[in-house]
């Protein structure tokens, strides 16, 4: 909720208590579920978030008004889900017995110089965020405050680090060369314990690659999609059956959910219902922030659970755990899109507002 973006949350955050579960012997598959269902709560919830700014403009309504509707679905699916995982910590998978955790964490801090004042780049990422920085300013100005900090307080691993890639043994120099090395390609270590390297090797943008691949190729076939009108030509059926708020409801998840697995980008998920379902809406008296909430239900919160969806793809990279693994323990985005659809059948906080003529639409 503070940074606005689940991706930067699973990233780093994510990244770093799945790799625990793992040295813990807690299965990473239900870690992954609980980090990415955490990770959709704040992104959802928060007025930082590109997906929650971008359904508010697209349906026309107030921002804030739009989060205070999400929260009658995203409070809800969050206690369902810490529920959940209340129930299988208790009664799950059991924990290896055999695994030293006190010795193997406590290298950590052996190899590391682990301090509050390493959180000063996270701060610095939050400010920026407040301020409205552009995501991509931001997340490399963090990382550049990250990496200086690394060169003056994690002074043995870098030189290790410098070595290793053969970079130059002057100071200065030879920290630029590992923070950009770090950034390109990601970060490597060999300590000894097999556990410690795998949970800190890796990142970098190398690393990313195939997913920024999957992610123009998607975005590409869901405009070639809607530019060819084929999505509208399937989706009008759809509201032509919707005689009532339920059944209307549900034509909205299934084209968001939809999207999702045939267009494979949660945006296109999200922007095309949101544009095709507004005057259907307004015609029968339902305020946008019905619509609002449930496109953002239907088509965020549902992309982490598609395989190839940018979202998935990214999640399953990441996280180091395949989507399909994970999707039974993502609650909250199994949850939160279910009630939103219970809604619109039971009528509860089915907000009404005066019916809109097709010409006043227009």
């Amino acid at each position: 909720m503070s940074i606005g973006s689940s991706w930067t949350t699973a990233g780093t955050i994510g990244v770093g208590l799945v790799g625990i579960a793992t040295m813990l012997g807690v299965s990473p598959a239900i870690t992954a579920g609980a980090v990415i269902s955490g990770a959709y709560l704040g992104d959802k919830l928060s007025p930082l978030s590109e997906t929650t700014i971008l359904t508010a403009q697209m349906v026309e309504v107030d921002l804030y008004t739009h989060i205070r509707s999400q929260a009658w679905t995203s409070v809800p699916a969050f206690l369902i889900a810490a529920a959940g995982f209340t129930v299988l910590g208790v009664a799950g998978p059991p924990v290896r017995d055999a695994v030293p955790e006190s010795i193997e964490l406590a290298k950590l801090g052996e190899i590391f110089w682990i301090n509050p004042v390493n959180l000063v780049p996270l701060l610095f990422l939050v400010v920026l965020s407040v301020r409205k920085v552009p995501a991509s300013l931001a997340l490399l100005a963090s990382a550049l405050v990250a990496g200086a900090q690394a060169a003056v307080f994690q002074r043995d691993v870098v030189t290790g680090f410098v070595t290793e890639i053969g970079a130059s043994t002057q100071d200065v120099i030879g920290s630029v060369q590992a923070v950009w090395t770090v950034m390109a390609n990601g970060f490597s270590i060999n300590s000894g314990i097999g556990d410690i390297d795998r949970l800190l090797s890796r990142g970098g943008m190398d690393s990313m690659l195939l997913t920024i691949w999957l992610i123009i190729g998607a975005v590409t076939f869901g405009a070639l999609l809607e530019k060819f009108g084929l999505i509208d030509r399937l989706v009008q059926p759809m509201i032509a059956a919707a005689k009532t708020t339920g059944r209307l409801y549900l034509s909205v998840f299934c084209t968001g959910f939809g999207l999702n697995i045939a267009a494979g980008d949660q945006y296109i998920a999200l922007v095309l219902p949101s544009r095709i379902f507004r005057v259907e809406f307004a015609k029968r008296g339902l305020a946008p922030q019905n619509l609002s909430r449930l496109a953002a239900d239907s088509g965020t919160v549902t992309s982490p659970l598609v395989p190839w969806n940018s979202c998935g793809a990214f999640m399953g990279a990441v996280l180091g755990v395949p989507t399909l693994l994970y999707l039974p323990f993502a609650l909250f985005n199994i949850a939160s899109p279910a009630l939103s659809v219970f809604y619109g059948y039971t009528g509860f906080k089915v907000v009404r507002a005066e019916p809109v003529t097709e010409s006043e639409g227009a």
